[in-house]
């Protein structure tokens, strides 16, 4: 099969396969569990109703560190609560146009919002003392920066404990800076590239994500911005929290995609099924499968999207900037895939095999080569689809004349009597079991000599309606050529004809 990007290939600048959106969570071990911070206390030799007196100078610690580096930037620690509407994405990108996108700290947020929390419990069944979870609210900042390697970036730091981080980064500016790094002239708006002078290259550098290296970053980013980890000499387990993985295929004018875009939604609308779903994601959909499938269709700013859902992970396409054609897969639970793997048993022993992928940032390859395979089979599908360019095509091949060795041979019109009898001829039962030879047809076209018929055969080959059985004088119909004589019955016999004799019986 063609894929899309093969058939349009001289019309697009390339294709650009790459991580966009990353989400990553920082847990405090041991403190990211109940259990885990009761053990701690213990050790610390602090009484389990004292940890409020051990949350309470950590809290103050965020918020000193906060401040010190506000002052530090020259920048105010802007407060956003739900009723200002404002959008923490549109306010920082109002402060980078003003302040450019040179490296450092760009702005500061901070809000009340929901985090989890422990509160001390003494059960009088058991008479065990302990810190149990519940659901809270506290300050969290917001840490706007931009890398001179990931770009623009946030972490969000809780002021309270067990200060569950959370990281936000790019994959398109971190290939950004790469591209700059190596020379390769880009041009890029928003989170899409809309040129690239060596597409190869930069699927190359795209594909060698350092995950150690971003794992040291990770470290610097918590160390600076929320100093409890230093001043409790612990360290953070970063897991990942979203991935969003990109296919796009860069058209080089909107009026090439756009001729295309609507018929797939169209079409996709109908006729994706939840097994079709299940495909692309590489699973099978078994009857005990309960979890939210579907699909859904909605136009933003960016473009006109469709969107699929199985479970924790959905595949969506769109034409972003209507000159983007995106596919793109987004995962939440990333254990949702599998990946063959050291998997360590109750008994000790340890085997290698499939199973669900592990959380840890050091997954990302593995979930990189399942997420690309997604909208590759994605792409491979919508590449099935006849877009209505592709009936252009076909109608001039079957309708325009043609020349073949300086000799013109006129083409087909199906509203003629005398063409469309001659394309219905072929769908006669025996001419599309045995074929047809020069004789045969002259039997069913009266009128006809063998030179003439000759020429019309010459002229069924040339347009691409009959082929030649190898080494014999007998003929087929092609595919191409059992579409159009189809097409002649329907036209004149179930379109045309009736609607004149409607619309004469409705004027009498």
């Amino acid at each position: 099969m063609e894929l899309l990007s093969d058939k349009y290939k001289t019309q697009m600048y390339g294709v650009l396969n790459c991580f966009d959106r990353i989400v990553i969570a920082g847990h405090l071990q041991p403190l990211s569990y109940a259990k885990g911070m009761t053990k701690y206390l213990y050790t610390e030799r602090i009484r389990i109703f004292d940890y409020p007196d051990f949350a309470l100078p950590l809290r103050d610690l965020i918020r000193e560190n906060a401040a010190s580096i506000a002052k530090a930037h020259g920048v105010e620690i802007e407060f956003v609560t739900k009723s200002s509407q404002i959008r923490k994405e549109d306010r920082i990108r109002e402060i980078i146009e003003q302040r450019g996108d040179h490296p450092g700290l760009v702005h500061i947020l901070s809000a009340m919002e929901a985090c989890t929390a422990y509160m001390p419990w003494h059960d009088k069944q058991t008479h065990k003392t302990f810190v149990k979870t519940k659901q809270g609210k506290c300050l969290h900042y917001y840490f706007y920066f931009i890398d001179e390697e990931l770009g623009l970036c946030y972490l969000r730091v809780p002021t309270w404990c067990p200060f569950r981080l959370q990281f936000y980064c790019n994959g398109h500016n971190w290939l950004a800076s790469h591209l700059r790094r190596h020379g390769i002239g880009y041009v890029q708006h928003d989170n899409a590239f809309l040129e690239i002078d060596d597409f190869e290259r930069a699927n190359e550098l795209a594909a060698a994500l350092d995950v150690a290296h971003l794992h040291a970053k990770l470290d610097q980013f918590a160390q600076e911005y929320c100093p409890v980890v230093t001043h409790l000499n612990l360290v953070y387990f970063w897991s990942l929290m979203q991935v969003e993985y990109a296919t796009d295929l860069v058209f080089k004018e909107q009026r090439t995609l756009q001729a295309i875009y609507p018929h797939l939604v169209e079409t996709l609308i109908q006729a994706v099924k939840p097994a079709d779903i299940a495909t692309f994601l590489g699973r099978k959909l078994h009857g005990n499968y309960q979890d939210e499938m579907g699909n859904r269709f909605n136009v933003r700013l960016e473009g006109r999207c469709i969107r699929h859902r199985m479970g924790p992970v959905s595949i969506k396409m769109y034409d972003k900037f209507q000159v983007v054609l995106r596919i793109e897969t987004t995962v939440a639970n990333v254990s949702f895939f599998q990946q063959r793997r050291q998997v360590h048993h109750r008994d000790g022993t340890t085997s290698t095999k499939w199973a669900p992928m592990k959380k840890s940032i050091y997954s990302l390859p593995a979930l990189q080569e399942q997420l690309i395979a997604a909208n590759r089979r994605y792409l491979k599908f919508i590449s099935a689809i006849e877009t209505p360019e592709v009936g252009v095509k076909k109608l001039h091949k079957l309708t325009e004349t043609r020349t073949v060795n300086q000799r013109r041979y006129k083409g087909f019109h199906l509203l003629t009597e005398e063409d469309a009898s001659l394309l219905r001829t072929f769908l006669r039962g025996e001419f599309v079991i045995h074929g047809f030879t020069n004789k045969a047809l002259r039997q069913h076209l009266d009128g006809l000599n063998t030179g003439q018929a000759t020429r019309l055969l010459k002229r069924l080959r040339v347009h691409g309606l009959i082929k030649r059985v190898g080494g014999r004088y007998k003929y087929y119909l092609t595919e191409f050529g059992r579409q159009a004589a189809t097409m002649a019955l329907k036209l004149r016999e179930m379109v045309i004809i009736p609607s004149f004799a409607y619309r004469l019986n409705a004027s009498v």
